[in-house]
């Protein structure tokens, strides 16, 4: 164990407290304003979008909550930015940047980022407004996203770092032939001045701070956060023992290919310092299961902060000791003109493969793997309800199952590990905005991976088209290997998706475009996490309390618990539990 040095602190710590406070509380403004203001409901219910405030280094001051996806990569838009303006000095007051291009955001590009310099009263830059939100449509083949691209020219209008304000002042030219490019332009405009307001806001409470508190002791305060996280960070990860530690797994495939998505993590520890190797892992592929290095980035930081120090607030003097290495030209490291628009897919299984390694050291912090995707459907067509027919866009990812910990059973029904914040939507919002209705909306039983701890269930839900005809595309993943288990822990049950029309029934996970029909409908189930240690060793009282709530059924209780539950009184017949179970351990 490398002995960390006494840190230097250079301001009052509770000046600093009051700082770190004052700069989060920001950024939750700026993202009630962004949420507030925005025209598409995948931002104002669903959240699908995250805001930051950062230094004039591109180094994180503040954030909400968000997506941690989008988070962990700001300050590389930022710098990206900055390079391409030639430096700091070529920012003004009033400037405004826009950018999407997957290779430097590292997301799909639907995910626009939008930047802007921190003056302080007009005249030294001190810092940034950051803030990324999902528009639904950036001119893609298909509307929304494709489910098929084979290159990113496919996915949409791409945006390196492009000047949207000068000074103040709107550049009215640029800012349409960017909105121009989708078919909710309305919509796309509006959600682009909801941004800009988000930072403007940013920009307003740094100035405050600074004002009330002076520029020095603001940067003393803030060097002193930075050394706070440092140390936190060495002191977590000179505790796991030195070694090499590894994990692998694969997505079913590319949405193009029927190839599985290899992934392959390489965790090393050494003293105060985390290296992750994604050396191995798959090329690059034809479809859209590639991803920009910095959003790979990001998902490491993830991993790091689910298994290490989850309670502290993540900064910029985070992650100094930790290394990254991924290979060019793979799915971690796409270059042109590799398709990226499921580019958190590969990221999920990541996360869930860097803990995985880490569980034989960290078993106390681990869990199972989670149902792993966004699990995306989206519907489109015309909404005939009204007099005039007018174009619909609904995106949703859907909830699942988290694994399981050591003493803790699995969330049910959450969203995934790479979006954070992140919402469906409510019933009542869809049916009221969309043609669609809503048949069932539950937990869906059995789907939690049996354990001593269990995994936690995925949701089943099916929706009804109202609309004379629309398209469906799906983005189901991790039914060929669903979330596993950990210590004995059995793997969650993996999604499944039925269309019912008059045709009959399909199952399918991955489709482009498919036509409806008014009348159809769409069953979505989705994965559970695993469960973790033996389930004969989970005690036979919480297995009839599962039973009881509907999460499992009598047959998983034997099958699975080696628990016998006498349907008719409602309770454990403790004779043939024990015979099962003294069995099993024979």
């Amino acid at each position: 164990m490398t002995k960390t040095k006494s840190p230097v602190f250079l301001e009052n710590p509770i000046t600093t407290e009051i700082i770190r406070n004052a700069l989060n509380s920001a950024a939750e403004e700026m993202n009630d304003s962004l949420a507030r203001s925005s025209f598409s409901p995948i931002i104002y219910e669903m959240k699908d979008c995250s805001v930051g405030i950062y230094n004039e280094h591109a180094e994180l001051l503040g954030q909400s909550s968000g997506l941690p996806m989008f988070l962990g990569n700001l300050d590389v838009c930022i710098r990206e930015t900055t390079k391409y303006i030639g430096g700091n000095e070529n920012y003004k007051p009033g400037d405004i940047y826009i950018m999407n291009d997957s290779y430097i955001t590292g997301t799909h590009l639907n995910d626009i980022t939008v930047i802007s310099p921190i003056f302080y009263e007009d005249k030294e830059l001190v810092g940034f407004s950051a803030t990324r939100a999902h528009w639904l449509d950036v001119g893609a083949k298909d509307p929304g996203s494709p489910m098929d691209a084979t290159e990113i020219y496919q996915e949409g209008i791409r945006i390196p770092p492009t000047k949207i304000y000068d000074g103040g002042k709107p550049l009215k030219e640029v800012i349409d032939l960017i909105t121009i490019n989708s078919r909710l332009t309305r919509d796309a405009l509006g959600d682009l001045n909801a941004q800009i307001a988000a930072c403007r806001t940013g920009e307003k409470r740094v100035n405050e701070i600074i004002k009330k508190h002076g520029l020095d002791t603001f940067r003393r305060c803030i060097q002193d956060i930075f050394t706070q996280s440092e140390i936190l960070d060495r002191e977590q990860i000179s505790r796991i023992p030195d070694g090499v530690y590894t994990a692998e797994g694969y997505l079913d495939n590319d949405g193009v290919t029927d190839e599985p998505v290899h992934v392959k993590v390489k965790v090393t520890i050494e003293g105060e310092y985390l290296t992750i190797d994604l050396t191995g892992s798959s090329e690059q592929r034809p479809g859209m299961t590639n991803c920009g290095l910095a959003q790979t980035v990001s998902a490491c930081r993830v991993a790091f902060k689910h298994l290490i120090g989850p309670d502290s607030p993540v900064t910029g003097g985070n992650f100094k000791t930790m290394d990254i290495i991924v290979p060019r030209k793979t799915i971690f490291s796409a270059e042109e003109p590799a398709a990226c628009g499921w580019y958190f897919t590969s990221l999920g299984l990541l996360i869930d493969l860097i803990i995985k390694a880490l569980a034989p050291v960290l078993k106390e912090e681990s869990a199972a793997a989670h149902y792993g995707d966004s699990m995306v459907i989206t519907i489109a067509g015309n909404d005939d309800r009204q007099e005039e027919s007018v174009p619909f866009l609904y995106v949703e990812p859907t909830a699942g199952g988290w694994g399981a910990f050591a003493k803790d059973d699995g969330q049910s029904g959450l969203i995934n590990n790479s979006n954070g914040d992140f919402k469906n939507m409510p019933v009542e919002i869809l049916e009221a905005k969309y043609p669609l209705k809503i048949n069932s909306y539950s937990l869906r039983k059995n789907s939690g991976g049996a354990g001593e701890t269990r995994g936690g269930l995925g949701v089943t839900r099916e929706y009804e088209m109202l609309a004379e005809s629309a398209n469906v595309s799906l983005w189901f993943e991790r039914s060929l290997d669903p979330a596993w288990g950990l210590f004995g822990g059995e793997s969650g049950k993996p999604p499944k998706v039925t269309i019912y029309s008059d045709q009959g029934e399909e199952q399918m996970l991955k489709v482009n475009a498919k036509p409806l029909k008014k009348g159809d409908r769409v069953k979505v189930e989705t994965g559970g996490g695993g469960g973790f240690g033996n389930p004969f060793n989970r005690l036979p009282e919480k297995v009839l309390e599962d039973y009881l709530d509907g999460y499992i059924d009598i047959d998983t209780a034997r099958k699975e618990y080696g628990v016998v539950i006498d349907p008719e009184k409602q309770e454990i017949d403790e004779t043939k539990t024990k015979e099962i179970r003294n069995h099993r351990q024979d």
